[in-house]
């Protein structure tokens, strides 16, 4: 089976490359400088060529303070991107597994989110994230999106790394406590798609899935467990309210995803985020 991945230097696809070593089927890794997801024919041209059966569209532009100020870019590449790989797969009789966001929430809930509650975007970011959902549920094409929430894992810039970064330079660290989601190792999520292709258990169970790690914390709890495991005890972390940290985006003050679909779906048993958080941390230490 020939499997293409875009976006394979960031967090997910870093995940997927390191799962695909054991993997008997043929694997082409791109990211922007192999391939350009926003070129409609540069995509079609990589998907004939690669003979893909399945696309896995690691690629988003997740920088969500920027995306308020650069929502051009954001838009060609959370939706124009996602447009062009779900033509191309539906052109090829390709399966395309598309990932998107909590961010198409708007937070005002208090129980967890099911694939069918109503989107409201609050910003830039969870606009053309959202934009991208439908147009691949447009495309005709065959596909499984699934919505992630607060990713995090050994790759990249994220908000583990930034907090075992301060909590070992600071006396004092402020970290919202008002915002309410579930910390999510991409190795998790990797290896749930990887299984999902692997097993070629896409075929009959397209459509759109919620997946993040099992539990709830704020940002601030999330923190502390970070500083915790790792013994950075001499930095206190004081809990503070969103309006104390102005930002250009606004987040959802609740995303926690209910993720009942993908586990009787697919037979998924799902770590608890602390349980992923020590994980990564042990990788990291070693």
């Amino acid at each position: 089976m020939n499997i293409l991945v875009t976006g394979a230097n960031g967090q997910l696809g870093r995940e997927m490359q390191r799962l695909s070593t054991v993997s008997p089927n043929s694997y082409t890794f791109t990211d922007v400088a192999e391939l350009d997801v926003t070129d409609a024919g540069a995509v079609r041209q990589a998907v004939a060529q690669t003979r893909a059966e399945v696309i896995v569209n690691c690629a988003a532009y997740t920088n969500v303070e920027r995306a308020e100020e650069d929502g051009e870019a954001a838009d060609r590449l959370n939706r124009g991107a996602a447009e062009n790989l779900a033509r191309a797969a539906e052109a090829n009789g390709a399966t395309l597994i598309h990932v998107s966001t909590d961010y198409v929430f708007d937070g005002t809930a208090h129980r967890p989110y099911t694939e069918e509650a109503p989107t409201a975007p609050l910003g830039v970011y969870g606009r053309t994230k959202l934009a991208g959902e439908r147009a691949v549920a447009e495309s005709g094409c065959k596909y499984l999106t699934f919505r992630t929430a607060w990713l995090y894992s050994e790759y990249g810039n994220n908000f583990l790394k930034t907090m075992l970064r301060l909590t070992a330079e600071k006396e004092h660290l402020n970290v919202v406590f008002d915002q309410a989601g579930t910390p999510t190792y991409a190795g998790d999520l990797a290896m749930t798609i990887f299984s999902i292709v692997e097993g070629r258990y896409y075929a009959g169970n397209e459509g759109l899935y919620h997946f993040s790690n099992e539990g709830v914390a704020s940002w601030y709890d999330f923190a502390a467990e970070i500083a915790a495991a790792v013994g950075h005890d001499k930095c206190r972390i004081r809990p503070c309210r969103t309006e104390e940290f102005p930002t250009k985006a606004s987040r959802p003050a609740y995303s926690v995803l209910d993720k009942r679909k993908i586990k009787e779906t697919f037979g998924l048993e799902i770590p608890h985020w602390r349980e992923s958080m020590l994980y990564c941390l042990k990788n990291m230490l070693r």
